[in-house]
């Protein structure tokens, strides 16, 4: 029987509580984080790269306690939480002397994948100082790309985990709810896109937009073992028309309804988007949809 209890996905059960209430039973002696790894391993609650998905067990678990369905034993230390108490990006010193040249002279443009790299850092202030939203961590799985020109960056790219529902998206893709749960991980969403504001170049986000789709799917498979079959991303209206999008052959897939994914009072509450999405290969319906 499932409950009023919802956490990444997951609905809890009955069966689920009946579990953890014997493994915790079981291993009364262990820490919280410990019964959290048996968690995973019992359930093969697992990345698709055979990482456990450890934070997100004890998120749930925790939902679980605070609803009185559970009692975890006590802390047995307070570590520092880094998804919690995150540090704003430290402000980056580069060069902005303007560029303000034809594609073809700022030529080669460099992509680099940068996450988990000692360019992690430049990415995160630029980001923090120059996008208008600012930085927010990626959720779930994600990766970070800067572009240079002659050791000099002019572009951030952001690729994390896809929105679990987008309704034109799925319209779209013309998959069923439980289908979607099983493979929204094939989806990849441009949570940022930016060209610094000393960078002019006709035509060059609309390039940059070409070159990172056909990189893309490969260095995800390297990361988390999976690969991926299509891209999305959301446009404010009210400050962008989506241009470069539409120029690089992203197709227009319609409207947020502007409720967010927690929304309890069917009102928009926050601004809406345009919804682009651009399939990375020519089967990708067959595959999102594959059961």
């Amino acid at each position: 029987m499932e409950l009023d209890i919802k956490y990444q996905g997951r609905v809890a059960t009955t069966q689920d509580i009946e579990f953890i209430k014997k493994l915790i039973d079981k291993n009364s002696n262990d820490s919280r984080r410990s019964i959290s790894k048996k968690l995973c391993k019992a359930w093969n609650w697992v990345q698709p790269n055979g990482v456990l998905r450890d934070m997100v067990c004890r998120g749930f678990m925790l939902r679980l306690e605070s609803a009185g369905y559970i009692k975890l034993p006590p802390k047995k230390c307070n570590p520092n939480n880094p998804f919690v108490n995150r540090k704003k990006p430290a402000k980056v010193e580069i060069d902005q002397t303007p560029i303000q040249s034809p594609l073809s002279k700022i030529q080669p443009l460099e992509i680099r994948q940068v996450r988990h790299t000692p360019f992690e850092k430049l990415f995160n202030g630029l980001i923090s100082q120059y996008h208008y939203l600012g930085y927010c961590h990626p959720v779930g799985e994600h990766l970070k790309y800067i572009v240079f020109t002659h050791e000099r960056p002019v572009a951030c790219f952001a690729w994390s985990s896809a929105p679990r529902h987008i309704g034109c998206r799925d319209k779209f893709i013309g998959w069923s709810p439980d289908i979607r749960k099983k493979n929204i991980h094939l989806i990849a969403y441009n949570s940022r896109f930016l060209i610094l504001p000393w960078i002019q170049s006709l035509c060059l986000a609309s390039h940059l937009l070409g070159r990172i789709t056909k990189i893309l799917a490969g260095d995800w498979e390297k990361v988390y073992n999976h690969s991926i079959y299509f891209l999305e991303t959301f446009v404010d209206t009210e400050r962008f028309k989506g241009t470069c999008y539409r120029a690089a052959n992203w197709t227009y897939l319609g409207k947020t309804t502007g409720r967010g994914k927690n929304d309890q009072t069917n009102k928009p509450n926050r601004s809406i988007k345009a919804v682009y999405g651009y399939p990375l290969s020519k089967n990708f319906h067959k595959v999102l949809c594959h059961v």
